[in-house]
């Protein structure tokens, strides 16, 4: 009985240390990401072994953004690679008046957004100024780095959009375009950088 409660101590411990880490940052209203991502040919084409995935570049890629939310995954062949999607807002999506009247959350790889009555802004402009981005962490200081993202900080970040591939036939390939959405319109993001602006 003693050693149930000191397991669940420590895992209450862990979840409130989870969430004093990861508290959220409040912004004041205004557009804190003013531009678009940037996307271009990939400069290298050679593949990329991480563990038992070969990533192949597809473009390179970086932007500014703010965090709308986070989502951690340790479950499925997914979580392997990326244990961590980042929900991230560009432009309008990046400012406080606007997100305050959305309820935006995060679910099986998915992100999501609602609103009452009218939407803040037209409903195709959320789609081209935010996305959910599945990220990669190119190395462990990246990993570290991405482990203190907090969601409604602004960070910049820097990479390329991958397909990743497993000897078994296994894909996962990332959108290449801003203006997608549902199904196959997350980023797949090996990062090089990232980091808190």
């Amino acid at each position: 009985m003693r050693r149930l409660g000191l397991i669940l101590c420590l895992l209450a411990l862990a979840g409130a240390i989870d969430a004093f880490v990861h508290r959220r940052i409040v912004q004041s209203p205004g557009v804190l990401a003013v531009d678009a991502p940037l996307q271009s040919a990939p400069a290298s084409q050679a593949a990329i072994r991480i563990g038992k995935f070969e990533l192949l570049p597809l473009a390179d890629f970086s932007l500014e953004a703010r965090v709308l939310s986070r989502a951690d995954y340790q479950l499925g062949t997914e979580s392997e690679l990326s244990s961590t999607d980042l929900a991230l807002g560009w432009g309008r999506m990046s400012d406080s008046a606007v997100i305050s009247q959305l309820d935006i959350s995060q679910s099986g790889r998915f992100y999501s957004y609602r609103w009452r009555g009218e939407p803040p802004i037209p409903a195709a402009d959320i789609v081209v100024s935010s996305a959910n981005m599945h990220v990669i962490p190119a190395d462990a200081a990246v990993a570290e780095a991405i482990a203190r993202v907090r969601v409604g900080e602004v960070i910049a970040l820097r990479g390329e959009l991958v397909e990743a591939r497993r000897p078994d036939g296994w894909r996962w390939r990332s959108s290449l375009r801003r203006d997608d959405s549902g199904a196959g319109a997350c980023e797949l993001v090996l990062v090089d950088s990232i980091e808190p602006r």
